[in-house]
Formats: C-alpha cells, sequence, structure tokens
C-alpha cells in the first residue's frame, strides 16, 4: 500500500534525552544510653541505596549502594551524613565504584558531605574508583570535625583495568577533598587530570607508570606515637606524614588496583582494630 503525503508534510527527528542517574542519601546517627550509635534520620532517593548490616559492635556500619551500576556524564549522586555526639559511625561501598565512558559534553558529579561531631569517630571507607577511558567526572568531598572528633578516610583510585590493558588517553576527572576542624582547613586536596591520563602518570615526577593511587588521612590523637609503626607496614611507593600533631597522611601508589588492595587492608586492618567492613574482603 503506498500512501500519499502533500508535499509540506515533513519529519523532524530529535536525538531522545539519555536516561540519567540520580541518587541521594542523607544519614543522621545518635548514640544510645548503651554505647551503641542507631540511626536517627534516613532519607535515600533514586539510585542511592544504603544498608546497614547486623553487627554486635558499637559502631554502626553503612554500605552505600548505587544500584544504577556505575556512573555516567549527566548522573547525580549527592550523600550527607552527620555522626552526633558520641557516635560511631562507618561508612563504605558495596563493591569498586566505576566511571564509565561519558557523552561528548556531560559530566557525572558525585558530591559528599560529611560532619563529625564532639566525640564521635567516623570511617569513611569507600572502595576502589576505577575510572574508565572517556569517563567525565567532578567529585567533591567534604568532612567538617568538631573538637575531638576523630576520622579515618580513604580514598582508592584505579586508572583503567590492567587485567584488560586499558590505558586512559581521553578522560576528565577533577576531585576535591577539603577536611576542616571547627571551620578552619586541616586537610585540602585537589587534582585535575584532563586529556592523557596515561601519558600523566607515566612521567617519573608525577607517578612513574602507576596505575592506582590512595590517599589516607587518620585524624586521631594516637597519630603520632603510630606512625613509625605504619611506615614500616607500607611499601617503597607509599609514605605517611604527620601533617599536625593528631593528623597523619599517607600517600600510596600502586602498579594495579590489586597491588593497592593488597597493602592497604594490613594497614586499614590495624587502623579499625581489626573491624574493616566485610565488603572490601569479598
Amino acid at each position: 500500500m503506498t500512501i500519499n503525503l502533500p508535499h509540506h508534510t515533513s519529519f523532524t527527528t530529535t536525538r531522545p534525552a539519555q536516561p540519567r542517574a540520580v541518587g541521594e542519601g542523607a544519614l543522621t546517627v545518635t548514640s544510645q544510653p548503651n554505647g551503641r550509635t542507631q540511626i536517627a534520620q534516613l532519607r535515600q532517593a533514586g539510585s542511592t541505596k544504603l544498608v546497614f548490616p547486623q553487627n554486635h559492635s558499637p559502631t554502626l556500619e553503612g554500605i552505600i549502594v548505587n544500584t544504577a551500576g556505575g556512573i555516567t556524564g549527566g548522573d547525580r549522586f549527592t550523600l550527607t551524613a552527620t555522626a552526633k555526639r558520641d557516635t560511631r559511625l562507618t561508612l563504605t561501598t558495596q563493591a569498586a565504584e566505576r566511571a564509565y565512558r561519558a557523552q561528548t559534553g556531560e559530566v557525572g558529579q558525585v558530591t559528599t558531605r560529611l560532619t563529625v561531631k564532639a566525640g564521635a569517630q567516623l570511617n569513611w571507607l569507600p572502595q576502589e574508583l576505577i575510572l574508565f577511558d572517556h569517563c567525565a567526572l567532578q567529585r567533591s568531598l567534604a568532612i567538617d570535625l568538631e573538637v575531638d572528633a576523630r576520622l579515618l578516610m580513604v580514598e582508592p583510585i584505579v586508572f583503567g583495568r590492567t587485567a584488560m590493558a586499558e590505558k586512559l588517553h581521553h578522560i576528565r576527572f577533577h576531585d576535591r577533598i577539603r577536611i576542616t576542624r571547627n571551620g578552619s582547613p586541616l586537610y585540602l586536596d585537589g587534582m585535575d587530570i584532563v586529556g592523557d591520563a596515561a601519558a600523566h602518570m607515566a612521567r617519573p615526577a608525577i607517578a612513574n607508570a602507576a596505575k592506582a593511587m590512595a590517599s589516607l588521612v587518620w585524624i586521631d590523637p594516637a597519630a603520632a606515637s603510630k606512625r613509625d609503626a605504619l611506615r614500616k607496614m607500607l611499601p617503597p611507593t607509599a609514605g605517611a606524614s604527620l601533617i599536625a600533631p593528631d593528623v597523619l597522611v599517607i600517600r600510596h601508589l600502586a602498579s594495579d588496583g590489586f597491588e593497592l588492595r593488597r597493602a592497604l587492608i594490613p594497614v586499614l586492618d590495624d587502623l579499625t582494630n581489626n573491624s574493616l567492613p566485610i565488603s572490601w574482603r569479598l
């Protein structure tokens, strides 16, 4: 069958909008009279879910789950958490996060804001962020501590999967970490990599061809006394320094994600008194 249309009839095609993941999580925890930490407020929406395994510890453990399976350009993830006075909170991820190829002109955003009140302890222990070629990601982590609050923070990053012989020649990655105490800057860190990450990381003065790295910050009165012991646990490609009497910073480079994790886990075990979340061992 043939259908004749008037000569003025025309069709226009528009590119359908790409589906984008949006996730939001908000958590507040308080301390019970028996010393255990409990959830006071919890809100989760979209592709962000928080799961709380049962345990027999006074520390509350939360696992952040990205049900979208990764991050690409245009995605938006926001997490806020507040550890009230004298609480103990550990936050980790279900697995390594992945920043996938993004459409031209689109950037994924991950924004995390954490508040640790007086006498509280927060362990921020996400597993690796794996960057893929052509990814575009803007990430920020802001942590505000009150006086005598304690913090253990680690941020591991893997630049492509070594087993797949991946090399990152075209990426956009902007990363910011800001830790303050009573509003004053305590630790500020930033990384901008645009373009050929493989060539950049290969430079001897940058990473000497390392394909994985981690930043660890431990804020605790025992930091100075444990510095030397922690240095002995680290490989030659890592170092530990005190930037304040109670603030210890570790920078770690590794040939790949496996070597990075193998060296990190003993350190994290030591600093968490062997209470590292089980998801780190799966």
